[in-house]
């Protein structure tokens, strides 16, 4: 994780940066001064502790979608890197071309094989053009698609972590079949015989989620969000300006506590105080305890009844009123 010196701060997190200041103001005098400061340092830093923890209680629902694209929080490859060994990256959907968007392969967690893909944002400018901020082409799910049946054919269980803004919606997309592409990893992830487990690790976004979305088990890391449309692009819409953003975010109901409410997902995973981008290690230490004890849930189940509970799992989702 990023050193204090190279941390990003949001708005919201400034009393935080200020006690980091000041415990970095503190050691040095220490070692200027060779006085012992190092109880003032430990007071300092039980006081970060708590401000992380009395803000983390205290989030608004627009602080958790800022919280969920903080730029020093832990993507895909950071979770794989944590939880698994010997991963082996796959590329390509054996028809256009290889999306950096979209990335996967096998891996072993906890001594078995597993099929992980995940949406790949990217840490600084460079790497976030290259992987085009995490919203994938139609190549990016056919080539996912391809990588679920690779697991299947070996009956290996599919991990997924999606984070994305949404999928790409350039020009180019539409003409190679966008929808088309994430209407038809829908109907095949419905009928994977192998068990499916979906984790929401930042932003689940529209479409572009649900193209990697559908599972026996779906979960949402604590301070991440989950909706057919962003609050801003929701606020342009209904309101014709981005400044209805913050409304927006309560309106659409889009945290993990609502989304659990809803019946729309399985579970939420806690993250460190102050976000996954203060622990990497925690965050992926919660994740990975939550993938084994889901996939312990449904491994045993026979295909035939895993796929049947899969439809039936999401045929009950929403509300609605027979007249």
């Amino acid at each position: 994780m990023p050193q204090n010196a190279n941390r990003q701060f949001l708005d919201f997190e400034k009393p935080i940066k200020d006690l980091l200041d000041e415990i970095e103001l503190t050691t040095e005098r220490e070692k200027k001064t060779d006085i012992d400061l190092g109880g003032q340092i430990e007071q300092l830093q039980n006081k970060v502790d708590e401000t992380r923890k009395t803000i983390t209680h205290n989030l608004t629902d627009w602080q958790r979608v800022q919280l969920s694209r903080h730029p020093d929080r832990p993507y895909t490859h950071k979770y794989i890197e944590l939880m698994t060994e010997n991963y082996t990256e796959l590329y390509g959907d054996r028809n256009i071309k290889d999306d950096k968007a979209m990335v996967g392969g096998f891996a072993s967690l906890d001594g078995q094989t597993v099929m992980i893909i995940g949406q790949q944002k990217g840490s600084n400018t460079k790497k976030r053009q290259l992987r085009n901020f995490g919203m994938a082409n139609p190549e990016g799910y056919r080539k996912a698609l391809r990588l679920m049946k690779l697991a299947e054919k070996f009956n290996k269980p599919v991990i997924t972590l999606i984070d994305t803004p949404g999928a790409f919606p350039g020009l180019e997309a539409e003409e190679r079949g966008q929808g088309e592409a994430i209407a038809r990893n829908i109907y095949e992830m419905m009928r994977l015989k192998v068990p499916v487990i979906c984790i929401i690790i930042g932003e689940g976004a529209s479409g572009g989620a649900l193209g990697i979305g559908v599972g026996d088990r779906v979960y949402m890391m604590e301070n991440t969000w989950y909706t057919v449309i962003s609050p801003e692009n929701c606020s342009t819409i209904l309101w014709r300006s981005w400044d209805y953003k913050m409304k927006a975010a309560e309106q659409l109901k889009l945290t993990s506590t609502k989304m659990k409410e809803f019946g729309l997902i399985d579970g939420i995973i806690p993250e460190p105080d102050g976000g996954a981008h203060w622990d990497y290690e925690l965050a992926a230490q919660n994740l990975k305890k939550q993938i084994l004890a889901g996939l312990a849930e449904i491994k045993n189940m026979k295909p035939e009844k895993r796929v049947e509970a899969r439809i039936e799992k999401f045929s009950k989702m929403g509300f609605w009123e027979e007249v």
